[in-house]
C-alpha cells in the first residue's frame, strides 16, 4: 500500500511531460481539399482533392511532426494555397494557409489562432509536393 502513494504523482508527472511535448496539432480526416489564390487578390478558387491514403498521411506525418510556434503573423500578401483536412463529410475547422518563400524553397504555414512554422527546405518540398503535385523550384 506504501507504494501507490507514488504511483499517482508518478503517473500525473509523466501525462504532465507528455502533454508538454506534443506540439497540439491533431489532424483527422481521410483528404485534403486544396484551393489555389486567383491572381493578386485574397480569391481563391478548387484546385484539387487528395483522397489517396498514402499521400495524405504523408501530409499528416509533416505537419504533425512539424515546430509549430504560437505567434500571430502579418504578412504582406495573401497566402499562395489554403488547404484543410476532410473527413466523414464534415470540413476541419483547421485551414492551412501556405506562402512560398521568394526564392521558392521553403514554405511557411499559418493556422487561424496562431500558430506558425516555417518548413525546412526538405519538409518545404515534400510537403507542396504532396498537396499540389508541384515542385516548388516550378512554381511561376
Amino acid at each position: 500500500m506504501k507504494h501507490y502513494k507514488y504511483l499517482i504523482p508518478f503517473i500525473s508527472m509523466l501525462l504532465m511531460l507528455i502533454a508538454g511535448c506534443s506540439n497540439g496539432i491533431e489532424i483527422e480526416g481521410d483528404k485534403i481539399l486544396v484551393q489555389k489564390r486567383v491572381g493578386e487578390e485574397n480569391k481563391y478558387e478548387y484546385f484539387k482533392e487528395i483522397t489517396e491514403k498514402e499521400t495524405v498521411q504523408t501530409a499528416k506525418d509533416i505537419l504533425e511532426s512539424a515546430s509549430w510556434e504560437n505567434k500571430e503573423v502579418s504578412m504582406a500578401y495573401p497566402p499562395h494555397y489554403k488547404f484543410s483536412f476532410e473527413g466523414n463529410n464534415e470540413q476541419s475547422e483547421l485551414i492551412y494557409h501556405l506562402w512560398i518563400s521568394p526564392n521558392k524553397d521553403m514554405v511557411e504555414l499559418v493556422i487561424e489562432g496562431g500558430k506558425y512554422v516555417q518548413l525546412g527546405k526538405s519538409e518545404s518540398e515534400k510537403l507542396f509536393k504532396t498537396i499540389t503535385e508541384i515542385h516548388l523550384s516550378e512554381v511561376e
